[in-house]
Formats: C-alpha cells, sequence, structure tokens
C-alpha cells in the first residue's frame, strides 16, 4: 500500500513539474520575442540574435515575426545560408498562410542567388508560388517561370506556352493597373506641391512601373518567337469546338490574333462572334466592332464601338479600348482617325504612354508621304520624337521601349546642314504639312 501512495505521489509531482515547465516555456517564449523584437528595430542585431535563436527552436509558431525579422539576421546580418533555407522552410511549415506566394518566390531567389538549389528545384518552388497568386511573385521570378515553361513546352506544348503568357501579362496588368491609378491620383493636379511620404511614393510607383514594363517587354520577345498566326490558327481551329462556349479561352484567343495581325484569318470572325456571344462584354464589343468595319459596315461598326464604351465605366480601361479603335484604325490606314483615337485615349489617362507611343509611330509611318525633300521628312521624325519623348516622361512603365524609339528618331532628325540648305532658322517654328499638321521646333544642334 505504502509502494502504491509512493508511486501516485511520484506521478504527482512529475505532472506538477511538467506543468510548470509549460508554463515557464511560454513565458519564457514572449519575454525572449519580447526582447527580440526590441533589439531587432533598435538594430541591436548581436543582441537580438541570441535571443531569436531560441525563438527559432523553442518557440516555432509564436509568431510569424520571428521569420520576417530573422530572414534579415539570416540572409544580411549572419550571412549564414543553412540558417536562411531553415527560415523559409520553417515558416511556410508554421505560418503556410501567411502570404505563401511571396514567401515561395523570395526563398526561390535566395536559393537561386547562393547557388543553394539546382534550375529544377527552384522552377519546382517558383511553381508553387505561380499556382498560389502570380500577382505576389517578384518581376524577375515571374520572367524565370515563364522562360522556363516556354523553354519546356514550346515544340511540344505551345498552348501551355499560350496560357501562361496570357496569365502572367494579366498579372503584370493588374500591377501596371494599380500603380497607374495611384500616380494619377498624386499627379493630376499639377499645383499640389506633395508631401515627403507622397513624392517617395511616386518614386515607388514609378521605379516599380519602369521595372514590370521592361519585363513585359521581355515576355512579348519570348512569345513573338513562337505565336505565329501560322501556329495560331492551326491551333486554335483544332480547339475551337471544345472551347467555343469558354470565354477566357475565346478571349485571349481573339487577343493574340489581334495583336499579331491575324485578323484577315476567316477564323478571326468566327471566334470574335462567339466571343461577344459567350461574354457580353465592352471589350468584346470592342472587337466585333473591327469585324464589322472589315466587313464594309461602318454604321454598326460605330455603333458597336460606342457601345463597348458606354458600358465600360473604368477610365483607365476606356483609354485601352479607345487605343484598341485607334490600332484598328491604323490597320486601315485610317491614320488621322487612329490618331484622334488615341488623343481620345489620353483624354481618359494622361499617363497613357502607349496612346503618345503609338502616335509617334503614327507620324514615323508617314515620313516619305509627308515630306517631298530631305529636311521636309526629317522634320516628321522631330514630331514623332516629341510624341516618343511625352510617352517616356508620363508613363515610367515603357520607357525602356520609349528611350528605343527616341534614340531612333532623334538620330534621324534634320542636321544643321540639312537646315541650313533648305534656308531655315535654327529654333523657329516649323509646321508639318499632309494629315499631321503638328507645328514644331526646328532643332538647333
Amino acid at each position: 500500500m505504502k509502494k502504491i501512495t509512493f508511486l501516485l505521489a511520484a506521478t504527482l509531482f512529475l505532472t506538477t513539474v511538467t506543468s510548470n515547465a509549460q508554463e515557464v516555456t511560454k513565458r519564457d517564449c514572449e519575454i525572449k520575442y519580447n526582447l527580440f523584437s526590441g533589439d531587432f528595430k533598435s538594430k541591436k542585431y548581436e543582441d537580438a540574435y541570441t535571443n531569436w535563436i531560441f525563438l527559432l527552436d523553442n518557440c516555432k509558431d509564436l509568431s510569424v515575426n520571428i521569420y520576417k525579422y530573422g530572414a534579415t539576421l539570416a540572409e544580411d546580418i549572419r550571412k549564414e545560408p543553412a540558417l536562411a533555407k531553415r527560415v523559409y522552410e520553417q515558416r511556410l511549415e508554421m505560418f503556410p498562410s501567411e502570404n505563401p506566394a511571396k514567401v515561395h518566390s523570395d526563398y526561390a531567389t535566395y536559393l537561386h542567388e547562393n547557388k543553394l538549389a539546382s534550375d529544377d528545384e527552384v522552377f519546382a518552388i517558383l511553381e508553387k508560388s505561380y499556382s498560389i497568386d502570380p500577382t505576389k511573385m517578384s518581376v524577375k521570378n515571374l520572367y524565370i517561370y515563364f522562360q522556363n515553361v516556354t523553354d519546356k513546352n514550346k515544340d511540344t506544348n505551345p498552348q501551355k506556352v499560350f496560357d501562361t503568357y496570357d496569365d502572367v501579362i494579366e498579372s503584370v496588368g493588374k500591377k501596371l493597373e494599380g500603380y497607374a491609378e495611384r500616380l494619377n491620383e498624386l499627379t493630376k493636379d499639377s499645383t499640389k506641391v506633395l508631401s515627403k511620404r507622397e513624392k517617395s511614393l511616386v518614386r515607388a510607383y514609378t521605379v516599380n512601373s519602369r521595372a514590370l514594363g521592361a519585363v513585359e517587354v521581355q515576355f512579348d520577345r519570348i512569345i513573338t518567337e513562337i505565336a505565329t498566326c501560322e501556329r495560331l490558327i492551326p491551333l486554335y481551329q483544332r480547339d475551337f469546338e471544345a472551347n467555343k462556349s469558354n470565354a477566357t479561352w475565346l478571349k485571349r484567343s481573339v487577343s493574340r490574333m489581334f495583336n499579331k495581325g491575324c485578323q484577315t484569318d476567316p477564323l478571326f470572325e468566327k471566334l470574335v462572334r462567339a466571343y461577344a456571344e459567350a461574354s457580353p462584354s465592352p471589350e468584346a464589343y470592342a472587337f466585333l466592332a473591327n469585324v464589322l468595319e472589315d466587313n464594309g459596315d461602318s454604321a454598326g461598326a460605330n455603333s458597336m464601338r460606342q457601345k463597348s464604351f458606354d458600358l465600360e465605366t473604368d477610365p483607365l480601361k476606356k483609354a485601352s479600348y479607345k487605343l484598341k479603335f485607334a490600332q484598328a484604325a491604323k490597320d486601315r490606314g485610317q491614320l488621322s482617325k487612329a490618331r484622334s483615337l488615341a488623343r481620345e485615349a489620353i483624354n481618359f489617362n494622361p499617363n497613357s504612354g502607349r496612346a503618345y507611343l503609338f502616335i509617334a509611330r503614327l507620324y514615323q509611318s508617314s515620313v516619305n508621304s509627308c515630306g517631298s525633300d530631305e529636311f521636309e521628312k526629317r522634320m516628321v521624325y522631330v514630331a514623332a520624337l516629341r510624341m516618343a519623348q511625352r510617352a517616356s516622361n508620363v508613363d515610367p512603365s515603357i520607357s525602356a521601349t520609349a528611350r528605343k524609339y527616341i534614340k531612333s528618331y532623334a538620330a534621324n532628325v534634320p542636321s544643321q546642314k540639312v537646315i541650313f540648305t533648305a534656308g531655315k532658322a535654327p529654333g523657329s517654328s516649323y509646321k508639318i504639312d499632309c494629315w499631321i499638321g503638328e507645328t514644331v521646333t526646328i532643332p538647333t544642334k
């Protein structure tokens, strides 16, 4: 009996000790976390490190900040790759729902930059990030992911490449639209003096837009190599019956054929009409207007464009539709109308660099028809240059593309010798003839 009593007492004693140890551990975690957090925010990184390791070992699920702050300690302060790898993996295990797409993207970047994983391993992590939310991926990782998908599928499954391109471009487009809206809001009043924070936001949105615009150009370069009319038409003909009610598939197919200049094939009209039926939307009506115009129904086309435009409420999307109408007018040789529509796009989005660049390219296309001698022809480049410069100034997302045109146009403006031979004065005004009708300044150097 005494033996049984002793065992019961021992069991109760051990239970009490264990319970107290658990309470102490929880209390210790909170104390250690407060010390760690305070030291980290005060940039006392060495003091923070000791408490952080304790938290990493004993309080794994206490706070996601253990990993947010810890990544800096492991990567930038201690520069310990194995420890940094542990931070990412442990965070994903303990806090799987805390911004997982971005965490996977950042983890892939770290592994890639420090050569801690193979390309296939990095790609597998990027696939996880992409499947969760591609908008949370870094610009560089979006590019790496798309390049890998292209390399793996361009010969065996081009549709996979096209679908991925559409997803990526839509993600980039959403980000650019967000930055454009914020920039428009901050800069719409030219007389307003921006606060320090507002200036910082303008810089951040501008830098991010420029980076996204640059990578968008790279996406287009990759897709251009495989998305030809010769490849698209048989592919879409093959898949049409299975997707004739699939609004997303139809939208992407129509957009790609339009952008690649495949509208003359009868399949384009077939796709557009199916798209308008599957998704009676402003964008579908905009494409249908082009079909009607090409079929000689100008009145019907104008009515459909107006319908498309009136249904849309977002000014940025209204600007986008106007620019699509402008492109269609250009394709039909209606250059003056195309410019007018591009200017309407600018009215809805004053920061539409694409609209300004579109006008610049319209002018460039008319160099030979709007000048009878070298001086007159080269002055058309002056007008084009001014539009390209405006595009670069108002829209950071296309500044990289605009700079290429600026360089090209600047190289073709009239030299001082050509100006002198034409009997003109540098710095004076000059009106370009024909449909352009722009008044520009004769270069002084």
